[in-house]
């Protein structure tokens, strides 16, 4: 369960994390630190997709695998938001509604799980649109130049960033509807 595939995989974006950081700390130009952060960002966000389908098409999905994906993606996507965030690439409010959402989501789903109703909180299409959403705004703000000398990535990434906090906010609301009734019952 450790050491399958699609685990390893999952475990390789969890330790690229500081390698996407680092890049900024390295003596290259802006511009070649941009280019390979971005770079290392969609090699290791792909993985996210591919662990999963591996996963399926080895039958070798798991509980832990399960826990362990969602953890790596809100990792990844919470670096990257404070790396930008010190790059001056997005606004605070933008860092803080996304990790903010992260935060209580993911104790939502703890407590769903401990009074077992986590059927209720499930991944739903909302939840899954918006991580792409910011699987793709990322890429954009982390390259911020001309994406083939014609698209201005930083201005798309900051378009995209802000669906995503549209979605993210989307998102919880749902999650927390889906919630009320068993947190209402769980109350009495």
């Amino acid at each position: 369960m450790f050491l399958t595939l699609p685990t390893l995989l999952t475990w390789a974006r969890i330790v690229a994390i500081p390698l996407i950081v680092g890049v900024f700390y390295l003596d290259l130009s802006r511009a070649h630190q941009n280019l390979f952060a971005t770079v290392l960002f969609i090699v290791v966000a792909l993985t996210d997709w591919l662990d999963g389908w591996l996963a399926r098409r080895l039958n070798q999905t798991s509980s832990f695998g399960a826990f362990l994906d969602p953890v790596a993606d809100k990792f990844l996507v919470c670096s990257a938001l404070l790396v930008l965030l010190k790059l001056g690439r997005v606004e605070d409010f933008v860092a803080l509604v996304i990790i903010g959402r992260e935060i209580a989501i993911s104790a939502l789903r703890e407590w769903m799980a401990q009074i077992g109703a986590s059927r209720s909180v499930a991944v739903h299409m909302v939840g899954k649109l918006k991580t792409t959403v910011q699987m793709i705004a990322i890429p954009f703000l982390l390259y911020d130049g001309r994406l083939f000398g014609l698209i201005p990535t930083l201005a798309w990434g900051t378009w995209l960033i802000y669906a995503a906090v549209v979605l993210t906010i989307w998102s919880m609301v749902y999650y927390l509807q889906k919630a009320l009734p068993e947190i209402r019952a769980k109350a009495r």
